[in-house]
């Protein structure tokens, strides 16, 4: 249809993981205009750091999904993890079947933009350290919680 703008959109993300598997979050930032429109933290639980990078993208493409005008998006997502985003381009093969089924759900999610670009960066790329560093504060609040209780908590 004429007249119709794609939006460009820059999605951040990363996931960690304290102990592999161990405690784990993710978190994302989307750009917009030169300007951050999201960012969003999740505990994932006790997890692998690469589940972790995968659930970072998986939420961030959630957001967008739920946000923007998915026909009319181009998302530019960048992480980290060569591993994810070469599983994510098909430049590596998957094997760890722990990985199938979020790979899957990125792969789908990522259909429905117009069009997904998945970039490999390096972890002092500004946006992705500034993800990293959120996603550490959170997982040390969530280790402060645990050994204030004695307990494991559940979120």
């Amino acid at each position: 249809m004429a007249g119709i703008s794609m939006e460009e959109y820059f999605i951040y993300t990363d996931g960690a993981a304290r102990g592999n598997p161990g405690a784990s979050a993710s978190g994302f930032i989307v750009i917009k205009g030169g300007r951050v429109i999201a960012r969003k933290e999740v505990y994932n639980g006790i997890a692998t750091n690469n589940y972790a990078e995968y659930n970072a993208i998986i939420e961030a493409l959630k957001w967008c999904l739920e946000n923007t005008d998915a026909a009319n998006a181009n998302l530019h997502v960048s992480s980290d993890s060569e591993l994810v985003v070469r599983q994510l381009t098909g430049a590596y093969k998957l094997k760890s079947k722990a990985l199938m089924l979020p790979n899957k759900k990125a792969r789908e999610l990522a259909g429905k933009f117009n069009s997904v670009s998945f970039n490999n960066v390096r972890r002092e790329e500004k946006h992705v350290a500034a993800v990293d560093k959120a996603i550490n504060v959170l997982l040390d609040s969530i280790s402060k919680k645990t050994m204030e209780t004695g307990k494991k908590e559940k979120y």
